[in-house]
């Protein structure tokens, strides 16, 4: 069946068309199709610029793990694909999504080796989401480890199909249910989560086999997960090979392009390439490039500041003019104490990762405690601070980690201690010790870190030399042009954080 869009989404699917094909032109390969295109939009609802990175996680990720020019009738994908690990059940959610089944019990490490079970799992998944009720109402998936035990199951796998699931396949992911998870999972479970965004998190749900019915209607749930649908995953995978004889994958010769070290996302329809750029700039001069920028501060913000703007924020802005968007701006976790979980803060892209990053200003002093929150709610590794605390006669940051060695602070319940600092010719590398105080030690837990706290290693970053003036160029949902960062004076900061825990965002702290 064709698929049925809107207006908008039609000329969404046009743009993404338009862009993507500029790319395949450029590497010589055949134009993507409409049905292709609309499966990747489908999965990122029409947001162009996300669909587009998500199209190449897809295909860099098929790249890395060898998913390429796959034979399903050949071995040893024939024989894991009609294994019944995995299948598509023959029934949909209420909603209309589609629902994957994987069963961790089939699995056995030392007879299938990791890079088949993917190539079985992109197979059948790339296979359900051809029906386009399936991109529209989005998918379930079940991992069923009811029976399994140990010997079934693989960190490194559950890491891969995560990564997949996460950000590297077109499909609506509505939710991961775990069935039935044996005792030793939870370990593993709790390093897998710290891998996943918020979002995603929030969507990966344990469960017993009793509660499933809460998630799921008995009839679309197979008999041994108390459902009453008869399960015939061979029957399913066998009929699914049959009807894919000769079938060429139109993304193969696309997935064959090396991976780029560049930006995965397509210039848009006003973007530049680096030599343009050069010529424009040429062509502007300073007065040029002044005007232009005075131009995108009149444009209208694409986004509002009810929160950064409302009385009791203000005192936590270091500037009138540099607000964070209600839409991008960071959350701190709400408290009984605090009357707001603002912080001048916000969500940016990077090149391979959206929300990638935090911008947030110069901490004040009477936001030391909200930073360093901040910092351990967002698990941050980096933190880059384009200025020193005082330029001249005028203070553009706080001091907001214990400068000296051996020094401790305590900001809120964060306490922060300086453990070595490391003094070479630009810059001074600094090691912090950070610890939540409200976080209690777990008993069950060996390891030498816990009560709640993790090693910080630091880089200050200091330039001697004015010819060294430094640019950063990045979008930031606070800025209304987004963002050309100059630093100003002698130089700038750049600290880098190691935690013992793995990090979804970065900070950088703009002054």
């Amino acid at each position: 069946m064709a698929a049925t869009l809107s207006a908008e989404e039609e000329q969404a699917t046009r743009q993404f068309l338009e862009e993507i094909n500029k790319w395949t032109s450029q590497h010589g390969v055949s134009p993507l199709s409409r049905e292709l295109a609309v499966k990747f939009l489908m999965a990122r609802k029409f947001d162009v610029l996300r669909a587009i990175e998500l199209f190449h996680s897809y295909r860099e990720t098929r790249l890395k793990e060898g998913i390429v020019r796959l034979q399903p009738q050949e071995e040893p994908l024939r024989s894991e694909l009609l294994s019944g690990k995995f299948t598509v059940l023959s029934v949909r959610d209420p909603s209309g999504a589609s629902i994957a089944l994987y069963t961790a019990k089939l699995h056995h490490p030392n007879k299938t080796g990791n890079h088949v079970v993917l190539q079985a799992l992109f197979y059948l998944l790339d296979r359900a989401v051809e029906s386009f009720e399936t991109q529209r109402n989005g998918l379930v998936f079940i991992y069923d480890m009811a029976g399994s035990n140990y010997t079934n199951f693989e960190l490194d796998l559950s890491k891969k199909i995560l990564n997949l699931l996460k950000g590297a396949f077109p499909a609506r992911l509505k939710k991961v249910l775990i069935v039935g998870a044996p005792v030793w999972f939870r370990v593993p479970y709790n390093l897998l989560s710290l891998l996943l965004k918020e979002k995603l998190r929030e969507r990966v749900q344990m469960v017993k086999m009793a509660e499933l019915r809460q998630h799921l209607p008995r009839d679309c749930l197979p008999q041994h997960l108390g459902g009453l649908l008869p399960l015939e995953s061979f029957s399913w995978n066998q009929q699914l090979l049959a009807g894919q004889n000769g079938r060429v994958d139109p993304v193969d010769e696309l997935v064959g392009i090396p991976v780029e070290d560049a930006s995965i996302h397509v210039p848009g329809p006003e973007s530049m390439r680096p030599q343009e750029l050069l010529t424009h700039l040429g062509r502007l001069q300073r007065t040029g490039i002044h005007q232009e920028y005075e131009e995108l501060r009149k444009e209208p913000a694409p986004g509002t500041f009810v929160c950064a703007q409302s009385a009791y924020n203000q005192e936590r802005n270091r500037y009138g003019d540099v607000l964070c968007l209600d839409q991008t701006r960071v959350r701190l976790k709400p408290r009984r104490t605090e009357r707001s979980d603002y912080i001048n803060a916000s969500f940016m892209d990077g090149y391979k990762q959206r929300n990638a990053y935090v911008g947030t200003q110069g901490p004040l002093e009477k936001t030391y405690s909200d930073f360093w929150r901040m910092v351990w709610e967002q698990s941050v590794l980096v933190i880059v601070m384009t200025t020193r605390t005082d330029e001249g006669s005028r203070r553009k940051c706080g001091q907001y980690w214990p400068l000296e060695e051996g020094g401790q602070e305590v900001y809120g319940h964060m306490a922060v201690v300086n453990q070595r600092v490391d003094h070479h010719t630009h810059y001074n590398h600094t090691t912090l010790e950070l610890h939540n105080t409200e976080v209690q030690p777990r008993t069950n837990e060996k390891s030498s870190n816990q009560g709640g706290s993790f090693v910080a290693t630091i880089f200050s970053l200091s330039t001697r030399n004015k010819k060294h003036t430094s640019c950063i160029h990045l979008y930031l949902g606070q800025m209304e042009a987004g963002g050309l960062i100059k630093c100003r004076g002698a130089g700038f900061s750049f600290f880098y954080i190691l935690c013992t825990r793995p990090s979804l965002f970065p900070v950088f702290t703009l002054c």
